[in-house]
């Protein structure tokens, strides 16, 4: 008989505030004044939204199967609900932040999603990657539009450019420029890594103009002011570039068709430099006040403020007194004019002079992305920080308008922080409590107790550089091993350290174990001793009284000195024996009693990084640095067997710690290859293979009941793994993994090809074939078939009708009749209108040109009888301009388009007719309305201020012509 195995599923994931693989953005969600807002944050493949003030998750956004890690985040302008999220695969998701779900998913990029922006209206998306190209989607038919390519090296930058309708006046009369009209589609502005600043044309769909950003190497991040009149570029070395952009040249351009060369919409203002010299990772622009804020990869964040009219003026006005000081005193004395020259015009400051550096915010950690936090009532600008070391913190800082006299610094503070539900340092070691409830997590810096049934942090404890750790008998206290070679005691429940002691001169702790009786410790170190610990409960006097309290202390009882390092240490379930691993590849078996050498175990080519004992203590398995796991017999040391079980060093196995169901010798391993590996340890046999993990799975703990286990890894991630219900055979297991093999390159291969013509073209098609697409596209394909098949069968039938009045109806397919006798084009229809609109194209494209005439056959049918135009006519133009040169030159096809034409024309002129007919009923209540409705009052000066207000921010980039 086949042996069967349960299979162990993904079910919680904590222990992540927020990744660094993604930016962050701040949400504005209650309508009371009191909270700070909302993080949305990437949590590895998830999206997390935390509430700042109490710290608390509010959401979780996870799709089920997908695996790939958050790398941009964008919110829309117009609703504030939607937000787009690029994965590192390429694809993007448009997640419903109300309902915590995905509304729509497009794939298109062939690797990970760099920046995505929203347009003004929210109803297009813009989506920049690592493989170069810029892709525009239509949010509403939930299709890409087109491929812009142009740049040489990933996209790092990327903004629409939507200027807006300009007011000119002609002979004393206000004439609007309609350039926000429907025709006009606004411009692109994007920069890359290759140096390159392009302004993209959206309606032509080509690049107007090309600048190289940064004169030394890449440019990494822009920055693009509310108003539009500018944006600032960074990139290597601290140096930033201010761009002047000509929006109402822009304007006017849309209505232009003759534009002549010479006409540059961007102008180089001049270079600021930051005072780090790290590459730059974002300009963030704040949308409603003069700042931006700038960072690289270290710890601070730079705050730049663009100055008054005024303030600029002042500035002017000082160089050009002290010029003329100096000059006068150059000529000693001679009569110099001072008010000989006019006010220097605004247009002519220098950049430094427009710009001035506000304040450096010092943070935690190093930044990975900012974002500006809006408070409704707040004078004080908030800067939302997410840093590489797992942290989300909030800093108010504050304005120049604040500011008591010119020589104040301003000062900043941090206002809030989301930091307990993480650890800042990857997690070294993991240890769960008797009943399994609790578990515990150490780290570079600090140590955490979790509760694993609600994931929360119950504990926080601020250690050493912890290695090791463990639960003590009684789950109140927690033993810690530090690379320091300090053992730490800590108290559970009140929270404090019972004690610390030097256990190994200054040498890191690798490796502790508790003894199976729970009465003492054993801790191994560099410095090549294994020490054993009693536990004491010692009177301890309390400070200047004569009472005592009772105090647990630990005490050493027996050294055993060995030939190098200890890497790891493992007493078997009986309590004889203790194996030790060296750091000279091999394993020592000694007896627990008397210390004394029972086996040796060589055959590992590097250190054996973990071990594990059986429940009946009758095999040892060792895992090394050289990727292989060897199964030992405790009996004569004999090497069962060695399986190469990854591709990178092996840090962690567990053997399964009871034999309820016959899986006593079931074992784990975790490696530095991201994925854990379940094997069978009689039949050498790997059972199944765990993927989640995105960085290398440092620890591992087995619950004491053996049904779930639980893993720490890189990417800050604690995970959860439970035993399901669901069986695993082994033959099944081989096939899917050939299967995933198979299908990973049969969808890089079909890319190569369709992709070679469109190679050279600055524009090409949205498309990438996946998985999903190529399933849609046999859908189709099968569905012709029957369709056709049906097709004749009716017809043949009502021909023979004619002649025979009394015949049965024909035999037709079982489908047609379990979907309730339906028509072989309802049929069709049902299986098109089932495939996603953003994969639909893909999916047609993986039909043969052979079942283009079958589908052309419904094409007609569906035009015929008035089925989902849209559709319809989504499908006849895509498949008309894919197959366009076969379509014409053959006779039997343009025959069938005769009377597509004919019968699409008709539907679409009652369409028409019907929509024309609604409009007009419309207009018609809304005059009604208009009639009855009170008259709007005006505020004539809110214009005027408004005017004022942009042309203030407007000067700064003011162009030098």
């Amino acid at each position: 008989m086949v042996k069967s195995y349960l299979k162990f599923e993904p079910s919680k994931s904590f222990g992540v505030v927020a990744s660094s693989s993604s930016n962050i953005v701040w949400s504005s969600k209650d309508k009371t004044k009191s909270s700070a807002g909302q993080a949305v944050v990437a949590a590895n493949e998830e999206v997390l939204v935390w509430d700042i003030k109490k710290g608390e998750l509010l959401s979780r956004w996870k799709e089920e199967n997908n695996r790939a890690l958050v790398t941009a985040i964008a919110q829309s302008k117009t609703d504030p609900d939607l937000f787009a999220v690029g994965y590192e695969n390429g694809s993007i998701r448009i997640w419903d932040s109300k309902i915590a779900t995905s509304v729509v998913s497009f794939n298109g990029h062939k690797s990970a999603v760099t920046i995505l922006a929203f347009d003004r209206t929210g109803v297009r998306l813009a989506s920049g990657s690592k493989d170069t190209d810029v892709i525009v989607w239509d949010l509403v038919a939930e299709v890409g539009q087109y491929k812009l390519r142009g740049h040489k090296d990933q996209v790092t930058g990327l903004r629409f450019i939507e200027p807006e309708p300009v007011v000119q006046e002609e002979d004393g009369e206000q004439a609007l420029m309609a350039v926000g009209n429907e025709g006009a589609e606004g411009f692109l502005l994007t920069t890359g890594k290759d140096s390159l600043i392009k302004l993209w044309d959206l309606s032509s769909r080509h690049c107007i103009e090309t600048h190289v950003a940064q004169s030394n190497g890449e440019c990494w991040a822009l920055g693009v002011s509310p108003d539009l009149s500018g944006c600032v570029t960074a990139g290597n070395d601290g140096e930033m570039k201010v761009w002047a952009l000509d929006v109402v040249a822009l304007a006017a351009s849309a209505q232009r068709v003759d534009l002549s060369q010479s006409v540059n919409f961007l102008h180089d203002r001049g270079t600021l430099h930051r005072s780090s010299k790290e590459r730059a990772v974002e300009v963030i622009f704040h949308p409603r006040r003069d700042y931006f804020a700038v960072h690289g990869v270290e710890k601070n964040v730079e705050v730049w403020r663009i100055r008054t009219e005024s303030e600029v003026k002042k500035s002017l006005a000082r160089k050009k007194k002290r010029r003329k000081e100096k000059l006068a005193k150059d000529k000693k004395g001679a009569d110099v004019d001072m008010e000989d020259e006019g006010a220097d015009d605004i247009n002519k400051a220098e950049i430094s002079d427009v710009f001035a550096q506000h304040v450096i915010v010092r943070t935690t950690g190093k930044v990975r992305s900012v974002d500006w936090a809006i408070q409704q009532g707040s004078k004080d600008l908030q800067l939302l920080v997410g840093s590489t070391n797992n942290l989300l913190e909030l800093y108010t800082i504050v304005g120049k308008d604040k500011l008591k006299s010119k020589t104040d610094v301003a000062d900043y503070n941090k206002a809030l922080g989301v930091d307990l539900p993480g650890h800042r340092t990857d997690v070294r070691s993991l240890s769960l409590s008797s009943d399994d409830k609790m578990l515990a997590s150490a780290a570079n810096g600090s140590l955490k107790i979790w509760n694993v049934k609600t994931q929360v942090c119950i504990r926080t404890f601020e250690c050493g550089y912890a290695l090791c750790c463990a639960f003590l008998p009684g789950d109140k206290v927690v033993v810690v091993g530090t690379k320091e070679g300090e053992l730490q005691l800590y108290d559970v429940a009140s929270a404090a350290l019972l004690e610390s002691v030097n256990a190994h001169e200054g040498h890191a702790i690798w490796a502790l174990q508790v003894h199976p009786d729970g009465k003492s410790v054993v801790s191994g170190g560099a410095d090549k001793a294994a020490k054993f610990w009693d536990f004491k409960i010692v009177q301890e006097q309390v400070l200047g009284t004569t009472r005592t309290t009772p105090k647990l202390k630990l005490v050493q009882s027996r050294i055993l000195k060995v030939s190098d390092d200890i890497l790891s240490l493992k007493f078997s379930p009986d309590s004889k024996l203790l194996a030790v691993s060296l750091l000279d590849s091999t394993v020592k078996v000694f007896f627990v009693d008397s210390l004394k050498l029972y086996l040796n175990l060589y055959g590992h080519k590097l250190p054996v990084l973990s071990m594990d004992i059986s429940f009946d203590s009758k095999l040892i398995i060792t895992s090394s640095a050289d990727k292989n796991i060897r199964i030992w017999g405790l009996d004569f040391g004999d090497c069962h067997k060695a399986l190469f079980g990854h591709q990178d060093s092996i840090l962690q196995v567990a053997f399964i710690p009871h034999n309820s169901d016959g899986n006593g010798h079931h074992f784990f391993s975790a490696s530095k290859d991201r994925t854990i590996k379940y094997w069978d340890g009689d039949k050498f046999e790997q059972i199944q293979r765990i993927d989640g993990h995105h960085g290398e799975i440092w620890a591992l703990a087995i619950s004491h009941a053996g049904n779930f286990l639980v893993s720490a890894s890189h990417d800050k991630s604690i995970r959860v793994w439970e035993e399901t219900d669901e069986q695993i055979f082994l033959e099944e297991e081989r096939e899917k993994e050939l299967e995933e093999l198979y299908e990973s390159t049969l969808t890089t291969s079909l890319e190569q090809d369709a992709d070679a013509q469109d190679e050279n073209r600055e524009v090409a098609a949205a498309s990438k074939q996946t998985v999903e697409t190529l399933m849609a596209g046999e859908r189709i394909a099968e569905a012709l078939e029957l369709g056709l098949e049906d097709l004749n069968v009716v017809k043949e039938w009502e021909v023979a009708k004619a002649s025979n009045p009394n015949l049965a109806p024909p035999q037709r397919h079982a489908i047609f009749m379990a979907l309730g006798n339906i028509t072989a084009e309802q049929y069709v229809m049902n299986t098109l209108s089932k495939i996603k609109a953003s994969a639909l194209h893909d999916a047609l494209l993986v039909l043969p040109f052979a079942s283009v005439p079958m589908l052309f056959t419904f094409l007609n049918l569906f035009a015929l009888r008035s089925m989902n135009i849209p559709l319809t006519c989504r499908i006849l133009f895509f498949m008309l301009k894919t197959h366009h040169k076969q379509i014409v030159s053959s006779r039997t096809m343009r025959q069938m388009l005769d009377g597509i034409r004919v019968n699409l024309r008709q539907a679409l002129r009652k369409q028409k007719d019907e929509m024309g007919y609604n409009i007009a009923a419309l207009r018609v209540v809304g005059m009604q309305i208009e009639e009855r409705s009170v008259k709007g009052f005006v505020d004539e000066n809110w214009e005027e201020e408004e005017k004022q207000k942009k042309e203030v921010r407007k000067r700064a980039f003011a162009s030098l012509s």
